[in-house]
């Protein structure tokens, strides 16, 4: 059974990877995800905060020493707090490729290109196989467009591209209004794959104490069908790798995401909740039912269920839609 896969360019054993958690913040955690059989590895990211505070004493242009800006900087968590300084992520890349037999892909999160566009050379003379950039940001200023967001991201994906000799990832967030150009645009500026998706980590409010509260939730396989609708609309028709990210949970789920048109899976939360040995289990149970159905290759269940071949996606995407509603019965 073959399960080989291509990722950026770079040749995977089969598509599970280890997707940034926790689990990659030092080495026997990175040791404990190749012994579980991660395919490749993301490390945990390095936050733009983390940089702009190193390099200029500054967090989004605000300085947290002076108290007009104490209003705003008091949201962020303290720089203590961060697992990593700048030169300390680095340092861990460094050792993290030469403790592993696998590609380790570095990881940035950020809104902007500032100084860490600079520091993403210092990732790759680390040693990394890949960047992901994973660009996270709740736009609340009501005067800013949707093109303008579209248009950092591009232009950041192609200074990258030009910047970098290894590969870089963009880990999207769903809220775009034509994902699909998007993601062609992203594919002409030269980024060698997209994440789908980012998730969005939405505060909730405790009505007693009244006010917002932080809790990270681990994703389900509730969260795979968006991701499904947009693999199987992109397969096919870009150059560059489609990622599943988020919804992972069970063997089922990966099935479902090669049969979409997945070049890799990553996988956090179910590695938080079961082990990183719980990637062994999905990639046997995948071989299981590539046995069941005589598949041989990962490359002939890629994208069967995608839409690479319907002449019209949008309709068919309403199509199916009007089918799923009217097919409710009381």
């Amino acid at each position: 059974m073959d399960l080989t896969t291509s990722m950026m360019g770079l040749t995977l054993s089969h598509p599970f990877v280890a997707g940034a958690s926790p689990l990659g913040r030092d080495l026997d955690g990175v040791k404990r995800l190749e012994d579980g059989g991660a395919a490749a590895i993301v490390l945990p990211s390095l936050f733009e905060e983390q940089i702009t505070f190193a390099s200029e004493g500054r967090i989004r242009h605000k300085d947290p020493f002076d108290t007009r800006s104490a209003g705003v900087l008091d949201y962020f968590p303290p720089i203590q707090e961060y697992a990593f300084t700048p030169d300390e992520y680095a340092e861990h890349v460094a050792r993290a490729v030469r403790a592993v037999g696998i590609p380790v892909i570095g990881s940035l999160n950020g809104t902007t290109s500032e100084s860490w566009l600079t520091f993403s050379r210092l990732i790759e003379e680390a040693g990394a196989s890949a960047i992901e950039l994973n660009m996270y940001e709740v736009v609340a200023d009501a005067k800013i467009s949707g093109a303008a967001i579209e248009h950092q991201i591009v232009q950041l994906a192609a200074e990258l591209r030009q910047f970098l000799q290894i590969p870089v990832a963009l880990k999207l967030s769903p809220f775009f209004v034509s994902m699909g150009n998007m993601v062609h645009r992203l594919d002409d500026a030269g980024a060698s794959a997209v994440v789908l998706f980012n998730r969005l980590y939405q505060s909730d409010i405790d009505i007693d104490a009244m006010k917002t509260v932080d809790d990270v939730r681990l994703s389900t396989s509730q969260e795979l069908l968006l991701r499904l609708r947009w693999l199987a609309i992109l397969h096919g028709r870009v150059r560059l790798s489609l990622v599943v990210s988020g919804g992972i949970a069970v063997v089922d789920d990966g099935i479902k995401a090669l049969l979409a048109g997945a070049d890799a899976i990553q996988v956090a939360s179910a590695l938080l909740r079961n082990g990183p040995s719980h990637l062994r289990t999905l990639r046997a149970g995948v071989e299981s039912w590539m046995e069941r159905k005589g598949f041989t290759t990962i490359n002939e269940v890629r994208g069967r269920l995608s839409l690479r071949d319907v002449t019209d996606p949008s309709a068919f995407e309403r199509a199916h839609y009007l089918r799923t509603l009217q097919s409710w019965k009381a």
